[in-house]
């Protein structure tokens, strides 16, 4: 999403609820607010919520209903400019992939 990224997995604890990811403070709150978010739980992402899966489809599916850009590089706001910047980076090394995988 372009105003935050996050990883979602099965939680292994809790088979009706997601895990929901985060390297940024913040970023798992804009998409559910709600959330009661774990930092650094030592483990590889340092912030975490444990969410119901229903909770997470609809959140998700709100995100995509509102989607209003036709370029997501675009969409990221140049006031977020180091988000701007690695998103960038990472939309280089995937292309890079393509090109790569593509040969």
């Amino acid at each position: 999403m372009n105003n935050s990224c996050l990883s979602i997995v099965k939680n292994i604890n809790k088979p009706d609820e997601l895990l929901v990811r985060a390297r940024i403070d913040g970023d798992i709150q804009k998409i559910f607010p709600a959330a009661k978010v774990v930092a650094d739980a030592g483990t590889d992402y340092k912030f975490r919520a444990s969410i119901g899966k229903n909770i997470v489809s609809k959140a998700i599916e709100k995100e995509i209903e509102s989607i209003d850009y036709d370029n997501f590089k675009n969409s990221i706001p140049f006031e977020d400019k180091t988000r701007h910047d690695i998103y960038f980076d990472v939309w280089i090394k995937l292309r890079e992939l393509q090109i790569k995988t593509n040969e």
